[in-house]
């Protein structure tokens, strides 16, 4: 069973900080755009373009940070980041407070956030890889995943309650709180983290920046899962602020409703994430890639017949249930796959390239659909992107090749 397989004492530290920080960030789930559009009175394409132009410049940002974390220690890194973040987020409720909140500062708060997390996700995978042995790097990200859902699951309803009681930042400050106690967590785990060693390049050097860029687009199988993924995220999330307008401001769904409709599906990333272990042992990697890969594109489309009241929250739940099953067992995999298959030296270079390029076509997809909902509706806004997902299979990879095991640097051992 993945819950009762030990990894050690440093995993567990590690793991409860990303847990604190997940469940801070599950309250805080759409807290931007939903103080955009309750606070400053945003429309669909302002919502839009805060999930869209603030991770952009962010992902902009965390370009010339990948070799600063590629070749740094790898858990300070995290800590100040986590310190960041934790910094960044505590001027919204500052602001509010001296009703100073605009809509350019939520913007970038936006960007800031947005490259802090990249920084922090590379070098937390780099991190991993090192902490735990290899053949526990599956059960080592189905836990990350299935603490990833069931966070969303809780913390949405419980954001959504407090801020009907205590007003509509009161998830902002527990989600800056949280990425304080994350750093905390990290600075607990006390090991002896050795620092990279040299392979005679600059970091500065401008090569280096494009790295991961390398490695991903000459790796037929990190290639293919990559393209994927880049439209695959990017169409899910765009459909995220224009369900905010379409519920909150044209189908009058109050704000517990709106966050309901997104958190009780997310239990079904608890079942994903369990499965993921076993499945892959049963029926194999590459039968994951496609089958599931497949069955997680197809149930956008849905959010299109949204209708008032109980019909149309019930809609909604079952579209989401439906993708996140299926995501929350891809995910794993796939983080596991892209770490078997990145020599350690290039991980925090590649995992922030991954990261930067779907941040970018999560901003580019989410731009296009606010403007075509301005033009149109946002219910045609979602049809197209539901349609549009459909193809995505087709970049599927149709096998897997065989891994090839570039040397390493040496590195110590820390599992």
């Amino acid at each position: 069973m993945v819950g009762r397989r030990s990894l050690g004492r440093r995993f567990g530290w590690l793991w409860a900080a990303y847990a604190v920080s997940a469940y801070g960030s599950g309250l805080g789930f759409g807290a931007l755009p939903l103080i955009a559009v309750l606070v400053c009175r945003a429309g669909p394409a302002e919502v839009s373009a805060l999930s869209a132009v603030g991770p952009a410049v962010g992902a902009l940002i965390a370009v010339p940070l990948a070799p600063w974390v590629e070749f740094r220690r790898k858990r300070p890194v995290m800590i100040v980041t986590d310190l960041a973040r934790f910094a960044v987020m505590a001027t919204i409720p500052v602001a509010y407070a001296f009703g100073r909140l605009g809509f350019v500062q939520l913007l970038v708060v936006s960007a800031l956030v947005a490259a802090a997390k990249i920084a922090f996700n590379a070098a937390g995978g780099a991190y991993l890889k090192a902490l735990v042995r290899p053949d526990d790097l599956l059960v080592a990200n189905a836990r990350f995943e299935s603490t990833n859902w069931s966070s969303i699951a809780v913390g949405p309803p419980l954001g959504g309650a407090a801020i009907g009681l205590f007003g509509p930042v009161t998830t902002v400050v527990a989600d800056a709180l949280s990425y304080l106690l994350s750093a905390l967590g990290l600075a607990a785990i006390h090991d002896r983290e050795e620092a990279p060693r040299s392979t005679g390049e600059s970091p500065v050097r401008a090569g280096a920046l494009l790295d991961g860029w390398r490695h991903i687009m000459g790796h037929p199988g990190l290639r293919a899962l990559y393209l994927n993924n880049l439209l695959v995220a990017g169409l899910i999330m765009a459909t995220e602020p224009l369900l905010a307008v379409l519920l909150l401001r044209r189908l009058g769904f109050p704000p517990w409703q709106y966050g309901l409709a997104f958190a009780a599906p997310c239990l079904g990333g608890l079942i994903g994430s369990r499965l993921a272990r076993r499945v892959v042992a049963r029926y194999g990697r590459p039968a994951v890639f496609r089958t599931v890969g497949t069955l997680r594109a197809i149930w956008l489309i849905g959010l299109a017949f949204v209708r008032p009241g109980v019909v149309g929250l019930v809609t909604v739940m079952a579209v989401e249930l439906a993708i996140i099953i299926n995501m929350s067992l891809y995910t794993p995999v796939l983080a596991t796959y892209r770490l078997e298959h990145t020599p350690g030296h290039l991980v925090a270079r590649t995992l922030t390239a991954w990261s930067i390029g779907q941040q970018v076509s999560i901003a580019t997809l989410t731009a296009l659909g606010g403007l075509l909902a301005d033009v149109t509706s946002p219910r045609t806004a979602l049809t197209v992107a539901g349609l549009l997902i459909l193809a995505t299979p087709l970049l599927l990879p149709r096998h897997e090749r065989t891994p090839r095991h570039e040397p390493e640097l040496p590195r110590s051992h820390h599992a």
